[in-house]
């Protein structure tokens, strides 16, 4: 932890740039982390104690500048505000979060190589990122690697986890895959799960379900001669 007095002399985040302003190469790169961000706002509502960042920029001084960031395709933290201040972040400094680390980054491979399996993995372990998530659903031949990777880190050292969904206990979340759609369009989706690996739905999803509900009654009501569009009144 730092002290004050080396605090004071770092950048504030109204000085930095919110990210690298390296382009994305790929749609993927920002659909599937914000559809776990809008998950997340459902899932957690009605929490304050976290944040979720897509494509920002995470300052640190376990690098070689606090000036340099390192820019996650997205990254939660627990334990600091919603809104910083009640404002919106322009990016996360962690000497301005109280020195909360994100506690799991996760890094879409595209098909320009971005460091994910080597540099990216050594900043995140000698920041303290509990978890790093690597997916690769299109290059993980090129790469030699799994399409879906959970890395934790253990006595200092990132230690590939199996299972998926994966459950993290520290954060209450689980992680994996799914065939869902989006806009129409049949594809595969990350998305978080409870502990008994069920799949959080969507807000569009329960409404669906529900639906469904209220039809299968119906029809049920109907089977046993009963008009569901006038049942009596208690």
């Amino acid at each position: 932890m730092l002290s004050n007095n080396l605090k004071n002399a770092l950048p504030s985040t109204d000085e930095l740039p919110c990210s690298d302003d390296t382009p994305v190469d790929n749609e993927e790169q920002n659909l599937l982390p914000n559809i776990l961000l809008f998950l997340l706002n459902s899932i957690w509502a009605t929490r304050m104690d976290w944040y979720f960042g897509v494509d920002m920029g995470v300052y640190h001084t376990t690098g070689i500048n606090p000036r340099v960031p390192v820019v996650p395709d997205a990254f939660l933290s627990v334990g600091v505000e919603r809104k910083k201040g009640g404002k919106s972040r322009k990016s996360y400094a962690v000497w301005e979060e109280n020195d909360v680390v994100p506690i799991l980054t996760l890094e879409m491979v595209s098909q320009t190589p971005g460091g994910e399996y080597d540099e990216k993995m050594e900043i995140y372990t000698k920041l303290g990122v509990l978890y790093y998530v690597i997916y690769n659903p299109e290059f993980w031949r090129r790469d030699q690697h799994q399409p879906f990777e959970l890395y934790k880190l253990v006595d200092g050292e990132y230690q590939l986890q199996i299972g998926e969904p994966y459950w993290m206990s520290e954060i209450g979340l689980g992680i994996g895959r799914y065939q869902g759609m989006v806009a129409g369009i049949g594809q595969e989706i990350l998305s978080w799960y409870d502990e008994k690996s069920d799949r959080y739905l969507t807000p569009e999803e329960q409404i669906q379900q529900e639906r469904q509900r209220a039809e299968q009654l119906a029809k049920y009501l109907r089977s046993i001669g009963v008009d569901p569009d006038n049942l009596p009144n208690k």
